[in-house]
């Protein structure tokens, strides 16, 4: 993520510029578009999905579709880290649901929710492909295994 809107701050659209020149006229091109507009804003707010549609000359309900349609795509501000935690069924039988209870408590959100600070978005996944390190999440793309409630805990207070 190279920048990141404050609650009021509008993004700067100038930043869309250059990659809506380098894909206009392309067919195929609203998501490679999307995946960079999210790349720099960090999500896709409503003034960056409508400037991809004008300058992509795309119908504004297409744009919305495709990025409500793909779960890589994010419509409202998450947090600076990214925590998602399985709950799948190796995970689940190892205590996942005690952790998730953790971190719930720790952050004061529900799974899937946001810090008020944007400091954390936690998410449930069900499935990280880590099976043997159950129970597993992935923090800010770091893979940690053998969870415990106290674990979770630590890794979350030392998020800044």
């Amino acid at each position: 993520m190279d920048t990141q809107t404050t609650v009021d701050e509008k993004p700067d659209l100038s930043q869309l510029e250059p990659i809506i020149g380098e894909y206009r006229g392309m067919k195929g091109a609203v998501i490679p578009v999307l995946q960079k507009a999210q790349k720099i804003y960090g999500y896709l707010p409503p003034e960056v999905l409508r400037r991809i549609s004008a300058g992509l000359r795309v119908p504004l309900s297409r744009i919305y579709g495709v990025a409500t349609f793909y779960s890589q795509f994010y419509l409202t501000r998450r947090g600076r880290h990214i925590v998602r935690q399985c709950d799948g069924t190796a995970c689940h039988v190892r205590g996942a649901g005690k952790i998730v209870e953790r971190m719930e408590q720790e952050l004061g959100v529900s799974a899937g929710g946001t810090t008020p600070d944007y400091r954390v978005t936690c998410e449930v996944v069900y499935c990280l492909g880590s099976c043997g390190l159950a129970p597993v999440a992935v923090v800010d793309e770091q893979t940690i295994g053998k969870l415990a409630p106290e674990k979770m805990s630590a890794i979350l207070k030392g998020l800044e």
